[in-house]
């Protein structure tokens, strides 16, 4: 099933809607997915526009690279509470600087999650990264400020 939005343009329905989209940072495009929560028989809300377009306003270069600091911040957690903080570990590598990160991480998603009745904006990034393949990186925004760093089925 598929249909034009008036904002996100032609999308597909699995379960939510979704398109595949470009977006640029740091000056090189990146292929993701626009996610938008919801049913078939459901109109896309206008808390969720709403989210998506504040959101992208703010997705410069300079609160990419503050969200990749807190990603840094959770994977040095991460790897300490495994117990690789002081030992050499090929899936948990020593990763110090954004620039490291970079290399083991890669934007794949941006999903637009449902306004509530809170009139709080709620928007998730997914990322693939090296040292979890299978569950990957998500960070969850509310009101375009990061709530929470975890598996990106935080944001799913």
């Amino acid at each position: 099933m598929s249909k034009i939005d008036k904002v996100f343009g032609e999308l597909e329905y699995n379960y939510c809607w979704y398109k595949e989209t470009t977006i640029n940072l740091f000056g090189e495009d990146q292929e993701i997915s626009l996610i938008i929560k919801g049913n078939l028989d459901q109109d896309i809300e206008d808390g969720q526009y709403e989210a998506y377009n504040k959101f992208m306003k703010k997705l410069d270069d300079n609160f990419y690279t503050d969200i990749l600091n807190k990603i840094l911040e959770y994977y040095k957690e991460t790897r300490y509470e495994l117990g690789y903080e002081d030992e050499e570990d090929e899936r948990y590598p020593q990763i110090e600087t954004v620039e490291e990160l970079l290399e083991n991480i890669e934007l794949s998603g941006i999903v637009i999650i449902y306004s509530f009745d809170d009139g709080k904006r709620r928007v998730g990034l997914t990322f693939g990264c090296t040292w979890n393949e299978e569950d990957g990186v998500g960070v969850s925004f509310i009101d375009e400020n990061v709530d929470e760093v975890g598996y990106e089925d935080i944001v799913l």
